[in-house]
């Protein structure tokens, strides 16, 4: 059976697929797999790769997409489910490297670092102006906590943070257990929060939530942090937002349009940015090509894969 592999993928889950299938290792365009999707049984992408009906239809004998991570915005899921073609991902791979990332830009802002570095460089002495803020005893709203969320808040209490929770899927009982307080108002969340972090999935409900109103209920001295995905957050709001000054700072690694280029969000000081590497780490590679290696084996083997998409895709 052949396999493409449309996105970069550890070697060594590379090697351990090339012993058992036909891989073609090759990075196609848009145009490119509309022709080329047909040919293969099994295709594996990253976020870089989009999978839209009309290259699904065109895959008349795929059995299997596997997604090599969590998200699977950028694949029509409806599409290949009508066609009866499995959807895999890897669904804690990359859990560690994204709360790791998402603490790293809540310590990075809070101190300003990335600014400081610059001026120190430059032989200016950024100590005369310079007021870090402590993440102690400060509030951490975070929305969603699903794997991610979960690890981001055990982080957070760490460092002493309050942590507050906005996630209407998620059980109470959950929550509870986590000995954190829950609330089903996002509104408030906003209003008493320190730090706002993102970790919940892209959909028509999400697409946008973050926008000028919720902008303007934020504290003018919070920071938002999104690693989750682009198009959670307006980014024409939070230019505004940030530019005015009635938030203190943001932290991107996901955008609307990625790859991200000439975002005009750039021109600001007060925000950090990053080009979608929540899961660029050695070990979450690592993790990752080998879990969407097995799920891919099991499904062109034919048996049932661990991290089906479509059993929670259609609940959510």
């Amino acid at each position: 059976m052949k396999v493409l592999v449309n996105d970069p993928l550890d070697p060594a889950a590379l090697a351990e697929l090339q012993k058992e299938f036909e891989v073609t290792n090759q990075h196609y365009s848009p145009a490119e797999l509309l022709t080329e999707i047909g040919k293969y049984h099994a295709v594996i992408v990253r976020s870089a790769t989009k999978l839209p009906r009309e290259v699904i239809e065109k895959g008349t004998q795929l059995k299997v997409i596997g997604r090599a991570g969590i998200g699977v915005d950028n694949i029509d899921v409806q599409a290949a489910t009508e066609r009866g073609i499995l959807v895999v991902n890897a669904p804690r791979s990359s859990v560690i490297s994204v709360a790791e990332l998402t603490l790293t830009y809540m310590l990075a802002l809070s101190c300003r670092l990335v600014n400081v570095t610059n001026e120190t460089k430059s032989n200016m002495n950024p100590k005369k102006w310079l007021r870090r803020t402590e993440l102690h005893d400060k509030i951490l709203g975070c929305i969603g906590c699903g794997k991610i969320g979960s690890e981001v808040i055990t982080r957070a209490k760490v460092f002493g943070m309050k942590c507050l929770i906005y996630s209407p899927n998620t059980p109470s009982e959950v929550t509870e257990r986590m000995g954190v307080e829950r609330t089903d108002d996002l509104d408030y969340l906003l209003q008493v929060s320190d730090f706002v972090t993102i970790h919940t999935k892209l959909k028509a409900e999400t697409q946008g939530l973050i926008s000028r109103r919720e902008l303007e209920l934020m504290k003018s001295t919070a920071y938002l942090i999104n690693c989750a995905r682009g198009g959670i957050v307006d980014e024409n709001a939070l230019y505004v937002a940030l530019k005015d000054n009635k938030i203190a700072g943001a932290a991107l690694d996901v955008f609307t349009d990625e790859p991200v280029r000439n975002n005009k969000l750039f021109e600001l000081e007060n925000i950090y940015v990053s080009p979608h590497i929540g899961a660029s780490t050695t070990e979450a590679q690592k993790r990752v090509g080998h879990v969407i290696v097995d799920q891919i084996k099991k499904a062109l083997k034919g048996h049932t894969p661990d991290f089906i998409v479509e059993k929670s895709y259609f609940r959510n």
